[in-house]
């Protein structure tokens, strides 16, 4: 029975060798003989059976696992691939951007700033937690500003608009000038304003600092005209140089003979470039 053990170690040898049997065989003969093999089985065959039945069990799950796992990537048309987690994460946050809270009803409705009247939902509400009605949105301190505006006009960083707390909200939009440029994030203008009177401290501080990024604006520029003005005349007087070496040899016209009677000399001076020629007569 040591031969006949040796070749039933593994749960597959087994089955091919019942399938390898002759079908003409009686049935009562095929039954007493898979009852006497198993009666013939050790238990640490039993074990080894199990253990390679439990590894075949998993090698089975993880390949489907891994044929489920595969997804199409969405090719975004600027030379990468998004894979399927990105898309759904960033579909997840634009679903998220687009949730509209429930309107108030009855009692606890929210005050207008503006003209102090109670009203069920408004889009400056929803959007940027701002108690206004839509009747006065329009007013100038309730405009939206791009990020760029509201950093130059108040003179703040990105760390003052997303990360001091709280983060101001603001809504993405395509730029208007052309849609092949970023995004724009545009937050709402009194938002904007409340964050730089925290920033500076106040009002007054806040012009003066505005003061002094002028002044240095202005010291800028006026550094930038003195050089270009230099440039300039760097240039022309290199014409005029560059104008008497093309004009080619200088020829003198010198006027009437001068004599001068302490020095025993002559002279005479060109009439066009000043140039004086002294010289002794033997």
């Amino acid at each position: 029975m040591s031969t006949e053990e040796d070749i039933f170690e593994e749960e597959d040898d087994f089955e091919a060798l019942l399938s390898s049997e002759d079908p003409r065989g009686e049935t009562s003969l095929l039954s007493s003989e898979n009852s006497r093999v198993e009666t013939s089985l050790s238990s640490v065959q039993k074990e080894r059976i199990e253990r390679n039945h439990r590894k075949a069990l998993a090698l089975k799950l993880a390949k489907e696992k891994i044929k489920n796992g595969r997804c199409k990537e969405k090719d975004s048309g600027a030379g990468f691939f998004i894979p399927p987690e990105d898309e759904g994460s960033e579909a997840g946050a634009s679903s998220k951007a687009q949730e509209r809270s429930a309107p108030f009803i009855g009692d606890g409705m929210p005050e207008c700033l503006e003209c102090e009247e109670e009203f069920s939902e408004s889009y400056l509400l929803t959007t940027f937690d701002h108690p206004i009605c839509d009747k006065c949105k329009e007013n100038e301190h309730n405009t939206l500003i791009t990020k760029t505006e509201a950093k130059k006009t108040f003179l703040l960083k990105d760390c003052d608009l997303d990360r001091r707390e709280p983060p101001l909200k603001f809504i993405i939009k395509k730029n208007p000038h052309n849609p092949r440029w970023g995004e724009m994030k545009l937050y709402l203008r009194y938002q904007v304003e409340s964050r730089a009177l925290e920033v500076w401290g106040s009002e007054k501080a806040l012009e003066a600092e505005i003061a002094k990024a002028d002044g240095r604006k202005l010291n800028m520029k006026q550094k930038r005209f003195d050089k270009k003005i230099k440039e300039l005349r760097m240039k022309v007087r290199g014409s005029l140089f560059s104008k008497k070496l093309d004009d080619g040899i200088h020829t003198h016209t010198f006027g009437e003979e001068v004599y001068h009677e302490e020095e025993d000399e002559y002279s005479k001076t060109c009439t066009e470039c000043g140039y004086k020629n002294t010289y002794e007569k033997m």
